[in-house]
């Protein structure tokens, strides 16, 4: 479920540059990977995490792991496609990314504690970041199900940037009815 955030300038300039940079680590990652056949993230984590993490000091460990797991899942999709014999390029092409924040990363505890919530925090350079969400009815229909147990709500929370606009994508998990 994509949800539009309203985000202030100064903050919409540091999700740009956190993107900027998840989006080098996931192109690097993806170009050593899809090389020399890696395809473990535990593997690239051992080799990439302490290069990345004295290089962005703000940058909080979390999103270094998903930018490292989100290269993991582009080069087995596209070594898999190249077996097939559907891809004619050497490297894939990472032209845009969605940010990956894991619960530790955002406020996921508050977030689902809250029976309207209506903002997020978001670990972003330099600290944690408040920024509000414009939600529709749809959001508050799975938002329900959550409430009643029907739903879960996913811990990791994606952000996305479309037509300069930024979008926190929720991902709820449905049980099945009885």
């Amino acid at each position: 479920m994509a949800v539009e955030l309203e985000v202030p300038k100064d903050v919409s300039k540091l999700l740009y540059s956190v993107e900027s940079v998840y989006l080098s680590i996931v192109r690097e990652v993806v170009t050593y990977a899809v090389a020399n056949n890696v395809l473990s993230a535990t593997e690239l984590q051992g080799i990439f995490y302490r290069k990345y993490r004295l290089e962005y000091q703000g940058l909080h460990a979390h999103l270094i792991i998903q930018a490292i797991r989100q290269a993991v899942q582009i080069a087995r999709s596209f070594i898999t496609r190249r077996r097939r014999g559907l891809v004619d390029k050497p490297y894939p092409e990472v032209r845009s990314v969605s940010i990956r924040f894991t619960e530790d990363a955002w406020s996921y505890e508050q977030f689902i504690r809250s029976t309207a919530p209506v903002r997020v925090e978001l670990s972003l350079l330099g600290g944690r970041r408040e920024v509000w969400l414009r939600l529709h009815k749809r959001f508050w229909l799975y938002w329900w199900r959550v409430l009643t147990g029907e739903a879960e709500l996913a811990s990791t929370l994606m952000i996305k940037r479309r037509a300069n606009k930024w979008y926190a994508i929720f991902v709820f998990e449905l049980k099945p009815r009885v």
